[in-house]
C-alpha cells in the first residue's frame, strides 16, 4: 500500500471564498485527491477561478476539481451568473437539441473555471414530480426511455467539451419517500422493479459515464439490515462493479449527511465505504476532519485502497486541463445560459422566477 497516496482517495469541500493560509497547510498535509465547490465559494467569476488555480497550486498531483451544475436550483454557479433551466424544465420541452445545447453549455463553462468533472446528470426516474426526496425538477423523464434519451443528450455533449460526468444516485432514489440530508430513505422495491426501471436506466450508462455517485438509501432487496446503498459491498462491488461491469470511478454521496451521521461513527464510516468498493469518500462540510480521515485510510486493508488508488490514478489520466480564463469569455457563455433559459421558459417565465424568492432546499444551501 502507497500509505504516503491515502489522501487521493478523499473528495473534500472548501470552507470559503479564498484559500486561507490554515486550510492551504490542511490541503498540503493531507493531498486530497478531489475538491468539492459550493455556493459559500463563490463571489465572482475572477475570484472562483483564482481559488480553483490555488487548489492546484497546493496539489502534488492534479485534483479532481467538481461542482455540482446540474441546472435549476441545484446550479452552484447561479451565485455569480444565469441559472440555467433544470432537467424536469427541459424535459418538459420534448426537444433533445435543447438538452443537448444545455450540455455544451455546461462543459465550456466549467472549463472556464478550471472544473474537470461534473456532478451529474441524474439518471434517477421521476415517478412523482412533487415527492418529497430531493429530487424535485431534477430528473430527465418519466420513464426508463425518456430519462435515457435526455440525460444521455446531456452528457454526451458535456463530455465532448472535456468535462467528465457523474451519474447519480446509484442504484436509484426514485422511490424514496424522505430525503437522505436528513434520514436514511428505506426503499422497499424488489429486485425485479429495479431491472425494470431504475437499473435499467444505469445499466445503460455504465460505459458512457465516467463516474457513479452511490446514494444513501437502504434497499432491503440487497440488505436485509439496515445498510447504506453507499456502505453496500453488494451494491457497489458485486452489483455495479460484477454484474454491471462498471470500471469507471465509484464515489460516496456527502458522507456529511444525516442517513450517515445518525448511524455510523467517522471511523466505521471510511472503513465501511472504502472495503464496499468506494474510491472516493466524500466530506462537504467537516473539513477539519480530513487529516483525521487520511488516518482512518490508512488503517483500511491495503488491497483495498491499492484498488481505490488505481481506479482515482486512471480516472486522472484523462482529465482536460483547463481553459484560458477571461471576464469576456465567461460574459460570452453566461449569456448563451440566458439565452438557453429563455428558449426553455420563455421570456416573461423566467424573468418571473428571476424575481421570485423561494426557501432554501438541503441540495442548495451550502
Amino acid at each position: 500500500m502507497k500509505s504516503s497516496l491515502v489522501g487521493q482517495l478523499i473528495m473534500t469541500g472548501v470552507p470559503g471564498k479564498e484559500l486561507d493560509a490554515k486550510t492551504a497547510q490542511l490541503f498540503r498535509r493531507v493531498q486530497s485527491g478531489a475538491f468539492i465547490l459550493f455556493g459559500r465559494n463563490l463571489e465572482n467569476a475572477a475570484q472562483l477561478r483564482k481559488l480553483i488555480d490555488d487548489l492546484r497550486d497546493v496539489s502534488e498531483i492534479e485534483p479532481i476539481i467538481t461542482v455540482d451544475q446540474e441546472g435549476g436550483r441545484v446550479s452552484r454557479l447561479r451565485r455569480i451568473g444565469s441559472e440555467p433551466p433544470n432537467a424536469q424544465q427541459l424535459r418538459k420541452k420534448d426537444n433533445v437539441n435543447l438538452i443537448r445545447r444545455h450540455g455544451d453549455i455546461t462543459g465550456r463553462l466549467l472549463r472556464l473555471f478550471g472544473f474537470n468533472l461534473d456532478l451529474c446528470p441524474v439518471l434517477d426516474i421521476s415517478f412523482n414530480d412533487e415527492a418529497e426526496n430531493s429530487l424535485r425538477g431534477r430528473c430527465y423523464g418519466r420513464t426508463v426511455e425518456e430519462v435515457i434519451r435526455n440525460a444521455g443528450a446531456f452528457n454526451e455533449a458535456m463530455r465532448e467539451q472535456g468535462i467528465a460526468s457523474c451519474g447519480k444516485h446509484f442504484p436509484g432514489y426514485s422511490a424514496a419517500t424522505s430525503d437522505a440530508h436528513y434520514q436514511l430513505p428505506r426503499i422497499d422495491r424488489t429486485r425485479e422493479e429495479l431491472d425494470q426501471n431504475e437499473l435499467a436506466v444505469f445499466r445503460q450508462f455504465v460505459n458512457d459515464v465516467d463516474s457513479m455517485m452511490i446514494c444513501h438509501g437502504w434497499y432491503p432487496c440487497f440488505e436485509t439490515e439496515k445498510t447504506p446503498a453507499s456502505l453496500s459491498r453488494r451494491v457497489i462491488t458485486d452489483l455495479l462493479r460484477g454484474e454491471f461491469g462498471f470500471n469507471g470511478l465509484a464515489m460516496t454521496d456527502d458522507l456529511d449527511m444525516g442517513a450517515i451521521l445518525t448511524g455510523y461513527t467517522l471511523e466505521d464510516t471510511i472503513r465501511l465505504a472504502v472495503m464496499a468498493g468506494n474510491d472516493l469518500v466524500m466530506f462537504c462540510h467537516r473539513i477539519p476532519e480530513i487529516e483525521n480521515v487520511r488516518r482512518i485510510l490508512g488503517t483500511v486493508p491495503a488491497d483495498q485502497i491499492d484498488r481505490a488508488l488505481a481506479s482515482v490514478a486512471r480516472f486522472k489520466k484523462n482529465l482536460t486541463p483547463p481553459d484560458e480564463f477571461s471576464e469576456s469569455a465567461f460574459q460570452k457563455v453566461d449569456r448563451e445560459v440566458c439565452d438557453l433559459r429563455v428558449d426553455v421558459l420563455g421570456e416573461e417565465r423566467a424573468k418571473l422566477r428571476d424575481a421570485q424568492s423561494r426557501p432554501v432546499s438541503p441540495v442548495e444551501m451550502f
